[in-house]
């Protein structure tokens, strides 16, 4: 059954990869780790309530910047989920893009947003992510973070049922839980991601970063992603 839907969610060629955007200042600390860290795990005081901006803290002798929590209409949130349950539990997640396009309508955003910031993207292998963090991963089939721009249209309410265990892929047909390898918007990973090497592919970015000399030889201009 694992292997079974680990075919199915990677097989498409535009799907064989996941990418993480992150910014060019939380690359010596992901480096520093090699992992991928989720804002609980650093510590959960970034979760004590809502960031309206992003937040700097030093973490293992190395910067870690959290990005601010968009504000979330009411209207969109259902009933029996609160919005500080909602944020808390997004942050106790490493998120990733399934496709290309998606992840470079979250550079476009946010470079228009913080033109002043500079961002990065690692590309890494999904196949062999996803079967090694397995059980700790779940499917949206949303962009879970994200503010919808007229809330009284939107489709579904945002709630912790709409994050899918990957185990239930297929098993569980809810018109807000993804159903089909093309439904899936975003990959979690609940905690961290270790041992990031392995699956690193590319770093996409435009300035030379201060990370290791191993990592060096996988970075790519962030203008050819």
């Amino acid at each position: 059954m694992k292997e079974s839907i680990l075919l199915k969610i990677t097989k498409n060629k535009n799907r064989t990869a996941l990418f993480h955007f992150t910014r060019m200042r939380n690359l010596p600390s992901i480096a520093h780790s090699d992992a991928l860290f989720s804002c609980h795990a650093v510590d959960p005081e970034l979760s004590a309530e809502r960031r309206t901006s992003s937040r700097e803290i030093q973490f293992r002798g190395k910067a870690f910047t959290a990005n601010a929590h968009l504000r979330i209409a009411d209207q969109v949130m259902d009933p029996g989920t609160t919005q500080q349950q909602f944020r808390q539990y997004l942050d106790k997640h490493v998120f990733f893009w399934p496709t290309r396009s998606d992840c470079l309508k979250m550079l476009t955003t946010y470079s228009r947003r913080e033109p002043q910031e500079a961002f990065a993207i690692l590309q890494l292998d999904a196949y062999s992510l996803i079967r090694d963090f397995y059980d700790s991963v779940k499917l949206t089939k949303y962009d879970s973070g994200s503010s919808p721009r007229y809330p009284n249209r939107c489709s579904y309410r945002k709630s912790l049922r709409m994050f899918l265990g990957i185990d239930q892929f297929e098993a569980i047909r809810e018109h807000d839980m993804p159903s089909k390898p093309s439904d899936i918007r975003e990959v979690l990973v609940e905690d961290r991601v270790t041992d990031l090497t392995h699956y690193l592919q590319a770093i996409y970015c435009n300035a030379i970063p201060d990370i290791p000399e191993r990592w060096q030889r996988y970075r790519r201009p962030l203008d050819n992603f």
